[in-house]
């Protein structure tokens, strides 16, 4: 007896149509899988024969043979548990083959038969929505992740809590309930931030380097003694972004769901990701990879920030590894079997000390450390990855009356409405390249720059001249233009003028007497 039903397996942030087909034949019994599955697969045969007799249906006495399709795709995880628990008992007639048709089922089973939640159900669940998949049974923890992709398909999604549960879901899916979210009710959630930027004494001028980086989502780099406010200052950047757009709350998802980091019950990520990885983090951490090529820090941080603490105690090799990602806005997760590419748009926002000693100078204005000894410190921040970033700012030491002041701060709401209207007119400006992914200033290419980013003759030999002073390279000069465009937004500016092309130099201006490129 042969039946044939359909599942899917995660390849990157999408998902593949995989064909489960189970043939129950006379012979000894024994139980294989087949089409190259992994491990979590290969033992997907205890869990599946154990469930079975737990949930009140007898395994059959016979020789099973389970095909995941196509064959020469690898399979990993525990999703295929219930595909092919249902394949074996509609060999059997439990389940009716026309109930199969049109459907897509996942889930992983535990030993009495429950069903416990799978990695990558988003991405799934897109795939079958695209493809006019009617209905997709999965656990009912899953089950308002995938009801994202049918809000507009008019796909069925059956949540459910078992096998025997799923076995009904199929025999009688006219007498159940599908899940249904709205998209509306999970972005109007309200966003709770632990730093508010009018906790945050001083710092007048970062606090405004940090408005115009969050306006146009541009890299960010900040320099100053300890205790200064930097990572005070990096955690309340989330508090002035403006919310996702439903495009990106669903790339970010898929991440997050790929990786099993998506909460329990959770329909959509819509808050900005914050990630902030150790100094310790390897390469493969940090960008992707290892043995089944999972998302890195990057992807994770994707549309949101990268905070990178103490930068110069990162291993050098490890912070090279994100030149590419910050160019290209994406990443490729090369292995022997197989080769990924995982979105990487995100803003990078580091900090670091002037000096090995902490502060540059102590209060007699003397240095800490020996030249040497800060360029072999700041060297370890390669030239080209500085090129990289957009703002470089100082974080000066704020003074006590400063500390102990009464005066009220602006707060981050009051700032976030200002960075809201100017992603608004970038928006609006990039409304006919969202299809590349192009939603604010700093994810501008090089003809997209010629187009909204142009100066007048006096603008550009100030330009000119700035680079040859500051010995800067083309990706310096096309990074100013990405700021000033942004700083003339926030200005309600329809052109970039001088003065805006002004302070987008300053921020690159900082002294770079012991960088060594």
């Amino acid at each position: 007896m042969l039946s044939q039903l359909c599942s899917a397996a995660v390849l990157g942030v999408d998902a593949i149509r995989i064909d489960v087909e189970t043939n129950l034949d006379n012979g000894l019994p024994s139980f294989i899988v087949v089409g190259l599955p992994d491990s979590a697969i290969k033992e997907s045969r205890e869990r599946v024969l154990t469930a079975l007799k737990n949930s009140g249906f007898a395994a059959p006495p016979k020789k099973i043979t389970v095909n995941l399709a196509p064959a020469d795709v690898r399979k990993e995880g525990t999703a295929f548990d219930l595909p092919i628990a249902v394949g074996i008992l509609a060999c059997m007639s439990i389940v009716e083959p026309e109930k199969l048709k049109g459907v897509l089922i996942l889930g992983e089973l535990a030993l009495d038969g429950m069903l416990r939640r799978v990695s990558g159900a988003l991405p799934m669940s897109v795939m079958a929505a695209r493809e006019k998949f009617s209905t997709i049974i999965l656990p009912t923890e899953n089950a308002r992740e995938a009801a994202v992709a049918s809000s507009d398909s008019g796909m069925k999604v059956f949540g459910v809590q078992s096998l025997a549960d799923a076995i009904d879901a199929l025999n009688h899916p006219n007498g159940r309930a599908s899940t249904h979210i709205s998209l509306a009710e999970v972005f109007s959630t309200e966003q709770f931030y632990a730093t508010d930027f009018a906790d945050i004494k001083g710092q007048q001028d970062a606090k405004a380097a940090m408005e115009i980086a969050a306006a146009g989502g541009h890299n960010l780099i900040m320099i100053g003694p300890p205790g200064s406010g930097k990572t005070l200052l990096a955690k309340a950047l989330p508090s002035i972004l403006p919310p996702l757009l439903f495009e990106e709350a669903l790339e970010t998802t898929k991440i997050y769901s790929v990786a099993g980091l998506l909460s329990s019950g959770a329909a959509l990520v819509t808050t900005r990701p914050f990630r902030s990885p150790h100094h310790t983090t390897s390469s493969v951490a940090l960008i992707g990879g290892g043995a089944s090529a999972k998302p890195g820090e990057v992807s994770l941080a994707h549309n949101g920030v990268l905070f990178l603490d103490e930068l110069p105690e990162f291993v050098r090799a490890t912070l090279e590894v994100m030149r590419q990602p910050l160019e290209d806005r994406e990443v490729t997760v090369s292995r022997a079997a197989i080769s990924i590419k995982y979105p990487a748009s995100f803003m990078l926002v580091a900090a670091m000390n002037p000096s090995p000693a902490g502060a540059l100078k102590d209060e007699h204005g003397n240095l800490t450390a020996t030249p040497q000894q800060i360029q072999r410190y700041l060297s370890k921040i390669s030239g080209p990855l500085l090129d990289r970033i957009d703002i470089h700012i100082d974080v000066p030491k704020v003074e006590h009356k400063e500390l102990l002041s009464k005066a009220p701060a602006e707060t981050s709401a009051t700032i976030r409405e200002r960075v809201i209207r100017a992603r608004e007119v970038q928006q609006h400006r990039f409304k006919a390249y969202r299809a590349q992914s192009v939603f604010c200033n700093a994810q501008m290419n090089t003809k997209l720059i010629k187009e909204f980013c142009k100066l007048d003759e006096q603008s550009e030999t100030r330009l000119l001249e700035s680079m040859k002073r500051l010995n800067l390279s083309a990706r310096a000069h096309d990074r100013i233009l990405k700021v000033s465009r942004t700083i003339a937004d926030l200005n309600g500016s329809e052109h970039i003028q001088m003065k805006h092309l002004i302070q987008a130099i300053q921020y690159r201006s900082l002294d770079r007497e012991f960088w060594n490129a």
